[in-house]
């Protein structure tokens, strides 16, 4: 088994539920993938600026950065790729929504180079929830007037309100212009076409010579099938919906809240993974 990349999502997955990681297992695990030469990826819908103040602890160059679920790919602070949606998309799916949810009953957060954005009308307890996610928050009147270059217009609903519906009426309204996905706690991401975490990878991959074969991810929701399906070794994780549990075969060996993405990548550079029936075993 031949291993060059190993990519990750953040939010449930590395990440535990009070949104750190063992710094100091992670530490050790950089300086071991960096001796056999292996990159490691945080492939997630935050912003890159969110991804960075994450590996502060352990110094956020040592990991290349899939962002805004695809849309922007960063390398030691340098862009690697970028897809925006256009003004008039932003401006239809903005008419769309106003359409279906006339009461506005949902959130909108529109993330893009110089920050997120958000309505005015946004209260005090919204604005510090939002800022949990997004370093930096702007308030505008109008989103159809926002100066940046916007990578991803996100839905946020209620806790408990089953967003499916909201991904399928999308995905009819729009087709192939854009690309629909939900990123779990009530959120449903709209993207450029054809742009995900997989074509995130498939960049890194074409500029360093790595192939899907030689990569590795974890993931635990919707928005990471693209990138398990790429690569040769998937792993979700066990504290994942059962969805992803059916599309995806193999379990990382712990939750996100016990170091199931540090336990599993150890057992992999241990050699403890069995290439014939895609599962982790004890040496």
């Amino acid at each position: 088994m031949t291993i060059k990349l190993i990519a990750t999502d953040m939010d449930g997955t590395l990440l535990r539920d009070d949104r750190t990681f063992d710094y100091v297992r992670m530490e050790d695990l950089l300086d071991e993938l960096d001796a056999k030469g292996i990159r490691f990826v945080a492939a997630s819908g935050n912003q890159y600026k969110m991804l960075r103040s994450y590996f502060n602890p352990v110094d956020p160059d040592r990991v290349t950065y899939v962002s805004d679920n695809g849309a922007l790919v960063m390398d030691h602070d340098e862009v690697v790729a970028e897809t925006n949606i256009t003004r008039e998309q932003i401006d239809r799916v903005i008419d769309w929504n106003n359409n279906v949810n006339p009461g506005m009953e949902n959130l909108i957060v529109l993330s893009g180079h110089n920050g997120a954005y958000v309505s005015n009308h946004a209260t005090p307890e919204i604005i510090s929830m939002v800022k949990q996610f997004y370093p930096i928050v702007h308030q505008v009147e109008k989103f159809k007037d926002i100066d940046d270059n916007i990578f991803r217009f996100t839905f946020v609903w209620e806790q408990g309100i089953d967003v499916h519906q909201y991904i399928q009426q999308l995905r009819a309204e729009f087709g192939e212009e854009l690309h629909t996905t939900g990123s779990g706690f009530g959120t449903v991401d709209i993207l450029a076409p054809g742009v995900n975490k997989r074509t995130g990878l498939e960049k890194l991959g074409e500029i360093w010579g790595i192939k899907p074969e030689e990569m590795a991810a974890f993931g635990d929701n919707g928005n990471d099938l693209e990138m398990l399906r790429y690569v040769k070794y998937p792993f979700v994780m066990p504290n994942a919906e059962d969805f992803m549990k059916v599309r995806i075969d193999n379990l990382a060996v712990n939750d996100n809240n016990h170091n199931g993405v540090i336990d599993t990548i150890e057992a992999l550079l241990a050699g403890a993974f069995d290439d014939r029936t895609s599962k982790i075993f004890d040496k």
